[in-house]
């Protein structure tokens, strides 16, 4: 069955809830305030099924001083009834709701001339005419516009003909889509607890489902039980009226404004990049930072309005701003907001969210902002994927980063880093969990890689090679360990950078050391490779090949250095042995454990080595370390 949202809109007294009330049998006035002063205070709600369809109506008031309630009605409509009472016509409010109905770019709806009763049938033309010159070039243009009276009934019938055609023509929620619920009402079942409503906007929410409310401290919670249209069900879908009971939340830990969402999915915000559109009946410019009520969702917050790239908008005029909210709200990329004037309270304009997690932008930024956001407002979901993660620049975004920023299922972030990475307008530096960047902030960030080394080689011509922690330190310090990762190993796996332990060099780089100089590196390793198991010490070495070939001791000491990176010279502690000496040992244990089974003790390992407890220790840690011995007890195992 098709579920179609029905909001109202017009002046007040022009008879909203006596409409909703003969199309349904339900009066939607529920507080008592609003029965005993006959007028519409808060948001009511009431049901009805036409044939497949099932219409939900939002039941909005008219009254001026109520027209941030009927904003928290109006966000989530498929359809508007402008209701124009036929004995007074087009009013103030009927104006004003309607400016809002296409600030939030409502697609379809009809006007109702209500109270046909009251007046002469002449007087109903001349008003229909009115109503007709009115929404000449909205989106009510041609729509239907029915006379009706609710006190007898004329013209219902008719009506919900109507909105049956009207249904067919309406696209269907996205029930695939992230679930999100704001909400409007919030109170409390005895024997229940706290019981939220709202229109369910997009997705899906099941009994059991674990939901976050939003804004607030990662306060979570599960769907105890749930209603749609006051019937329980195991599931409500997209486009329903929804109520549901919320797992161990106190009432006054929800309020009107807040969204129920997939537990860690979605996150607040208190800046919103924005399209902006003031009305040309705005009654003044709207100047940069002025501060003004935003109407989002049933959310209603402060903010300052930081117009990018000008300082003023004239009325009718349109351009790119950055809302700095004066408490967090919950958007999503192609939301609908509103926005009223700080004092007076008046409906201003609105517009349509671009970017709903963006950073702060400085003045000196503008032109550039403009520019990304003049993209992404165009950009159909999967491209939006990708401008998201260009602009995130050298940090990438990780994948709760994009589904939070830009609100895609887990099947479209999937498919679209799957396109892009083929294509390779986008790198994934992580598979699981994905961390995309853009192919040109990847290679920039290679680049500075190859133009560090370069400069290191001329410096010192001498070293194998840079320390893997101080090039990171140097250009990845604020980024993601996995991005630096992933740069040295494409670098790596294209064979310009060579990675030796924790050293990097160019692959074109070669030590040139000069005859006299490649002469005394083979004396050093010689020292060490007669030496045996019974080492020298690093400064008697040094103090050997420098005297006989005239090397003074910090080349001795790169050189010695050199040759532990090139693993002819390895270290053990504070002890070096040369390569060969420590292959003989694995030799010869792998000998003994052959002749003599493979228990060994510190005194047997002295005995085939004829080192001292002073080197033996160290080498048998060495050998658990590599995995040639293992430690049991106070004796070790060869492996």
């Amino acid at each position: 069955m098709k579920r179609i949202i029905v909001g109202t809109a017009g002046h007040i007294d022009h008879g909203k809830t006596s409409l909703v009330k003969a199309l349904t049998g339900v009066d939607a006035d529920r507080l008592k305030e609003e029965k005993e002063r006959g007028i519409t205070i808060d948001i009511g709600f009431a049901d009805l099924t036409v044939g497949d369809v099932h219409f939900g109506f939002v039941d909005v008031p008219g009254h001026e001083r109520f027209v941030k309630n009927m904003l928290a009605g109006a966000h989530g409509i498929d359809l508007v009834m402008l209701v124009v009472a036929a004995d007074e016509g087009v009013m103030p409010q009927t104006r004003e709701h309607f400016d809002i109905c296409r600030l939030l770019e409502v697609k379809a709806g009809l006007v109702v001339i209500t109270k046909t009763d009251m007046v002469e049938a002449e007087f109903a033309e001349l008003v229909e005419a009115e109503v007709s010159e009115y929404v000449a070039g909205s989106f009510l243009e041609g729509a239907p516009i029915l006379k009706v009276s609710s006190r007898t009934g004329e013209g219902i019938d008719e009506l919900k003909k109507t909105l049956g055609a009207l249904a067919k023509k309406v696209e269907e929620r996205d029930e695939r889509a992230v679930a999100r619920l704001p909400i409007d009402r919030v109170f409390t079942i005895k024997g229940f607890g706290t019981v939220i409503t709202g229109t369910l906007i997009a997705g899906r929410i099941a009994v059991g489902d674990e939901l976050e409310l939003l804004p607030s401290e990662k306060r979570r919670s599960r769907a105890r039980g749930l209603q749609v249209h006051g019937h329980a069900t195991q599931e409500a879908k997209a486009g329903e009226r929804t109520a549901i009971n919320l797992q161990g939340i106190e009432l006054d830990e929800v309020t009107r404004g807040q969204v129920l969402a997939p537990a860690g999915r979605l996150a607040a915000s208190s800046m919103l990049d924005v399209k902006l559109t003031l009305l040309k009946s705005a009654p003044r410019s709207l100047r940069s930072r002025s501060r003004v009520h935003l109407h989002i969702g049933t959310a209603e917050v402060l903010a300052r309005v930081v117009l990018l790239g000008q300082n003023e908008l004239a009325p009718g005029g349109t351009c790119f701003a950055q809302l700095r909210l004066e408490s967090a709200a919950l958007a999503l990329p192609t939301d609908h907001f509103i926005v009223r004037s700080y004092s007076p309270a008046v409906t201003i304009g609105g517009g349509v969210i671009v970017d709903p997690l963006p950073h702060k932008h400085r003045l000196r930024e503008g032109t550039a902002v403009v520019a990304w956001l003049e993209k992404l407002v165009v950009a159909d979901e999967p491209e939006r994927i990708g401008l998201l993660v260009e602009m995130a620049g050298e940090r990438g975004l990780n994948y709760a980063e994009l589904a939070a920023r830009s609100g895609s299922t887990d099947e479209t972030i999937k498919r679209t880093a799957d396109s892009l990475t083929k294509t390779k307008r986008l790198i994934a530096a992580v598979a699981n969990p994905l961390l995309l960047i853009a192919r040109a902030d990847f290679e920039n960030l290679a680049k500075q890689v190859r133009a560090l080394l370069k400069e290191f080689h001329s410096r010192q011509p001498l070293e194998s090679g840079m320390s893997r922690e101080e090039v990171r330190e140097k250009i990845f310090a604020n980024l993601s360990p996995d991005i630096f990762r992933a740069v040295v190993g494409q670098l790596s796996d294209r064979n310009e950078v060579i990675a030796e332990k924790d050293l990097l060099r160019l692959a074109t780089h070669r030590v040139a050391l000069s005859a006299e100089e490649q002469a005394a590196k083979d004396h050093l390793a010689e020292i060490y490779s007669r030496a045996a198991l019974q080492p020298i010490s690093l400064e008697e070495a040094l103090a050997q090949a420098g005297s006989q070939f005239g090397i003074d001791a910090a080349r001795a000491q790169r050189f010695a250095q050199m040759l532990v990176n090139s693993g002819e010279l390895i270290k053990v502690a504070d002890l070096i042995f040369h390569r060969s000496a420590i292959d003989g040992l694995r030799a010869t244990l792998q000998r003994h454990k052959a002749e003599q089974g493979a228990k060994l003790d510190v005194g047997v390992f002295k005995d085939l080595t004829g080192v001292s407890r002073k080197y033996a220790i160290p080498l048998l840690e060495y050998l658990d370390r590599q995995r040639v011995t293992r430690r049991v007890g106070d004796a070790r195992e060869i492996l």
